[in-house]
């Protein structure tokens, strides 16, 4: 039986190996991303110096526990490396992201970074998208025009709930809807019509962002870099 947790660790530590004296790091939020956070923070322990900015609240307490050293937009406008991870990616890196609701910051820094390295179990590379729900942050006064319009397109949508059976809200005090689309045969012609509804703030679909996926399989890491 494949052991995906070992996987993303295989995956993590060999893109930390990337990082050096200098930079500003981003970094994600979610499982795989946090054995990168934990790899991170070893190496800071050992001497790196390094300063970060985390996708999420869930991030920013995890690296102040280990040490890190954190930063922000208004210190720093670009990033050099930002490591995260992805519900699912094809060979053409694009992906679907946002299961954990940190998706709008997790753009944010995939874009501000000078290389964007995804990391992923085996598991998480597909040939093709959209299996996995997409997620999308809006506003919460738009929330109910928001759904019926992308349930208009074709999707089965519903409001994401905690366990508990409250609203989610993500670090911005927004709620998230999930989306399920069936297979992507065209991302970009989707991303384009939910970018249009007034109210959506955010969609989970990164077409562009990711510059390298490093997928651990077994012992061994994958790397796949982006076509010029």
């Amino acid at each position: 039986m494949v052991n995906l947790d070992a996987e993303k660790l295989v995956a993590a530590r060999r893109a930390v190996e990337f990082v050096e004296d200098g930079q500003v790091v981003g970094l994600g939020t979610g499982s795989t991303a946090a054995h990168a956070i934990r790899e991170i923070g070893r190496r800071v322990r050992e001497g790196l110096q390094i300063v970060a900015i985390p996708t999420s609240l869930a991030t920013e307490a995890l690296a102040r526990s280990l040490g890190i050293p954190l930063t922000n937009f208004d210190e720093h406008q670009k990033i050099d490396i930002a490591i995260d991870g992805a519900d699912e990616i094809d060979s053409n890196l694009v992906a679907i992201k946002g299961g954990g609701g940190a998706f709008l910051r997790e753009k944010i820094v995939a874009q501000a970074a000078t290389r964007m390295i995804c990391i992923i179990d085996s598991s998480k590379l597909v040939p093709q998208i959209g299996a996995a729900k997409l997620p999308i942050e809006v506003l919460p006064f738009a929330a109910g025009f928001v759904q019926a319009a992308v349930a208009a397109m074709g999707a089965q949508v519903s409001l994401r709930r905690k366990a508990d059976g409250s609203l989610f809200a993500t670090d911005q005090g927004n709620a998230v809807l999930d989306a399920r689309f069936g297979l992507l045969s065209n991302p970009e012609a989707l991303a384009r019509k939910l970018t249009s509804i007034p109210g959506l703030l955010a969609h989970g679909l990164f077409l562009s962002e990711i510059d390298e996926l490093i997928t651990g399989r077994g012992d061994q890491a994958e790397c796949l870099r982006r076509s010029a």
